[in-house]
């Protein structure tokens, strides 16, 4: 006899791909056999531009080589909806990496706490320079 049952599944913040989430003695019965444990394990969907590396989310921007020497605006939308604007005006190389604390996911133990943001950069480089380019580039960086 087949029997339908609702089993509700409260999926809280923060919750990380593998996490299990088990119903003892609701899987398949048998005659003088205890019911079988129902699990569900937890996965993620993918995000179009962040990534999750633990509790920390990751962006990657793809800027140009001026933007990278002379500042550049992340603009960026939140998981939960929010639009998120960052001035970056160091100058930003191969390993620059920019943290905005408590802007990750939420950690699952303490959902009043978040992992951080971190902001990587894929920099553009030209492909090929005039003479007059290079030589006002020359006279920037030596000036």
């Amino acid at each position: 006899m087949t029997v339908e049952e609702i089993l509700n599944i409260n999926i809280k913040p923060g919750w990380k791909k593998g996490i299990k989430i088990t119903f003892p003695e609701k899987g398949n019965e048998q005659p003088n056999v205890t019911p079988a444990y129902l699990v569900f394990v937890i996965d993620e969907k993918p995000h179009n531009t962040l990534t999750r590396d633990g509790n920390d989310l990751v962006v990657t921007k793809h800027i140009t080589l001026a933007e990278a020497l002379t500042g550049y605006t992340v603009n960026l939308t939140t998981l939960d909806g929010r639009n998120l604007t960052i001035p970056i005006n160091n100058v930003i190389h191969r390993e620059y990496e920019e943290v905005v604390p408590r802007e990750g996911m939420p950690i699952s133990k303490d959902p009043t706490k978040k992992g951080n943001l971190k902001i990587k950069f894929n920099v553009k480089f030209p492909t090929s320079l005039t003479p007059t380019q290079k030589g006002k580039i020359k006279e920037l960086l030596n000036g």
